[in-house]
């Protein structure tokens, strides 16, 4: 009996690099890796054709997902995780000095179930007081789960770039476009890190944004494989963990373990429902706020647990 190949599709970070080039390997399976660019479509190629065995999926993606009973199941391996604060910009015309500037304006985002918008927009609004029903949300791409029904008060761009939203004029502010070049393009917060930092002291949430997901059909037919990915996922990370210099002073390259270590301390990556429940479960509660989901679920019905 030949050994059992598994088709990967996951982005490249310090803690999956090893997985890909042979450091780290499973007696039972092997994994062949497929590189995309940019990682979202991973996503779309997954939730829409199956297409992987195993794969990286945006949180909001997946549980927008499991409503409409895609075929494959979260472990409790998250990728990555980011503050977003600062990933907010305004056109400087538009006279937004402060998050409530922000109601009734005209923003960008790439999809309305885009996992970084779904975090920002519940902090705006549970943080900053910015009523979101008072928004007209303006998409410059489509969803990745195509069965997925936008709420009232969300319209379409005909261009598919928010930079280019953002200084047209098109909207007043975007979500999650990454730097812009232009001095027409500002910051809505001045000081996010401190943001950042003092939601996390107060929620104690440092939020998810990818997980790692299995194709169902795998998990029933070969129900050990669900803690053999796993360990082999995690023996890769805790090494990676371990071989930084120290959680404050980690690698300069690496966002995640940055932010997590100028903010709080500690391992940035643990794959551990138990310590991510919280962040879950809050984040399920926005997701039905946004209309994204109609109900609420429990974490636990979203994961298959290790044995």
């Amino acid at each position: 009996m030949g050994t059992l190949n598994l088709h990967a599709a996951i982005a490249n970070y310090g803690h999956t690099t090893t997985l890909k080039d042979g450091t780290f390997t499973s007696d039972e399976f092997e994994l062949s890796h497929t590189e995309i660019s940019p990682v979202p479509m991973i996503f779309r190629r997954m939730v829409r054709n199956l297409e992987f065995d195993i794969a990286e999926m945006a949180l909001a993606t997946y549980i927008c997902s499991k409503h409409y009973r895609k075929g494959f199941t979260a472990l409790p391996v998250f990728l990555t995780r980011a503050f977003y604060h600062g990933g907010i910009m305004c056109n400087v015309n538009s006279n937004i000095k402060e998050p409530k500037d922000l109601n009734g304006k005209r923003i960008g985002t790439r999809s309305y179930t885009l996992t970084p918008g779904i975090w920002t927009k519940a902090i705006l609004q549970t943080e900053h007081g910015v009523d979101l029903d008072s928004i007209t949300w303006v998409l410059s791409g489509d969803e990745h789960v195509a069965e997925y029904q936008t709420p009232p008060g969300v319209i379409s761009s005909e261009k598919n770039d928010l930079g280019e939203m953002l200084l047209s004029g098109e909207v007043d502010a975007v979500i999650g476009a990454g730097p812009i070049e232009s001095p027409n393009a500002v910051p809505l917060f001045e000081n996010p890190d401190d943001l950042d930092a003092n939601w996390y002291s107060k929620t104690n949430i440092y939020p998810i944004s990818h997980l790692l997901v299995v194709k169902d059909d795998l998990l029933i037919e070969k129900p050990w494989l669900e803690k053999e990915i796993y360990d082999l996922f995690k023996t890769a990370k805790d090494s990676y963990i371990e071989s930084l210099p120290s959680l404050d002073q980690p690698d300069s390259n690496d966002l995640q373990t940055r932010q997590l270590g100028e903010v709080v301390g500690g391992d940035p990556l643990p794959y551990d429902l138990n310590e991510a429940y919280q962040g879950i479960d809050t984040f399920i509660k926005f997701n039905v706020d946004q209309k994204i989901i109609p109900e609420y679920v429990n974490p636990e019905s979203l994961f298959t647990m290790p044995k």
